[in-house]
């Protein structure tokens, strides 16, 4: 099974402050996670360009098809850039994991997600979505998707109801199994009318964790595994260190967290996905599927950041063979 995955393409930017009048210039609040202005992605790589910056790509949607492919699945990515820099790199480190890429490339900065850590430790996040949610439904072409067997869509796109309402037709039409992730409780409580009209309509598997199950159901994720499952063929509700249930066919599977006390829950969900639906693109059944999700997402709670560390690679393809076997 080919997966073909679509998100916000953003880079992640992580930068050390030497003081906090940086954060005052540009008119972020210390501490705070916003969303922000042109204006003020345009102060901000004004500043980066004299101080140490690490950059990674980003976006979930993007963080999971990587994954695939590093696992040795086959996958692409299709999400909207700029021509800056950050496209370059962007679309190179797609490149680097193996993973297709399907970049649209259109004027002006591309997105990014900046993370600004002050001296006494404290982190400030400013996300510029640039042209990442503007992906016009044309732009998803049928010739792109009968390369794939599986599409799977990022939720943070739900506020381009026309592309995901679209892409989701095309790919039913052209018999591709559609994946959704929830994204954000807060997505969920915004587009709840949208969500119960698409999901059993156009989706097999859906991806959630508790909060985001609860609030699409309005009840406990325990019971929330099976209302979901009635309406997709597998529903998924991650649990944090209690581990993942799986629903399908009338039945609920729970499979055990992995890895010991977080030092980072970024990219948990992202990794657990990807485990996922590589296990299902090798006929791996459900639960060996989540146990490879599981274990993924157990490496990367140990690190900074949604990006398992490269010296781990080989250790995580002899899990998955031991899974599998």
């Amino acid at each position: 099974m080919k997966i073909l995955g679509l998100g916000n393409a953003l880079v992640d930017a992580l930068s050390q402050l030497d003081d906090d009048k940086t954060l005052v210039n540009i008119g972020i609040q210390k501490g705070a996670m916003d969303m922000i202005s042109k204006e003020q992605m345009v102060l901000i790589r004004e500043y980066q360009k004299g101080v140490r910056t690490t950059k990674a790509p980003g976006g979930s949607n993007c963080n999971t098809i990587r994954t695939i492919s590093l696992l040795g699945g086959e996958s692409g990515f299709v999400g909207k850039v700029g021509d800056d820099d950050l496209a370059d790199f962007y679309e190179q480190a797609i490149k680097d994991s193996n993973a297709a890429s399907h970049l649209i490339k259109t004027t002006g900065m591309s997105g990014s997600c900046t993370v600004f850590i002050s001296p006494d430790g404290e982190r400030t996040m400013g996300t510029y979505l640039g042209p990442a949610p503007t992906i016009a439904p044309d732009e998803i072409t049928d010739e792109l998707l009968k390369g794939y067997d599986c599409i799977y869509i990022e939720g943070y796109l739900i506020v381009n109801e026309e592309l995901v309402r679209e892409t989701m037709k095309k790919a039913k039409r052209l018999g591709l199994t559609v994946a959704l992730d929830l994204a954000n409780y807060n997505i969920v409580n915004a587009f709840k009318e949208l969500l119960d009209d698409i999901i059993p309509k156009y989706v097999d598997i859906l991806f959630s964790n508790e909060s985001e199950a609860e609030a699409f159901t309005g009840k406990p994720a325990e019971e929330a595994v099976n209302v979901l499952e009635k309406q997709v063929h597998i529903s998924l509700v991650t649990l944090g260190k209690r581990g993942s249930l799986i629903g399908c066919d009338g039945k609920v599977i729970h499979v055990d967290a992995e890895g010991g006390k977080p030092v980072d829950t970024t990219g948990a969900g992202d990794n657990f996905a990807a485990g996922f639906l590589y296990g299902q693109s090798v006929g791996a059944s459900l639960r060996q599927s989540a146990q490879i999700g599981s274990m993924l997402s157990g490496y990367v709670i140990d690190v900074i950041g949604a990006q398992i560390p490269e010296d781990k690679w080989q250790q995580i393809k002899l899990k998955v063979k031991e899974i599998l076997a």
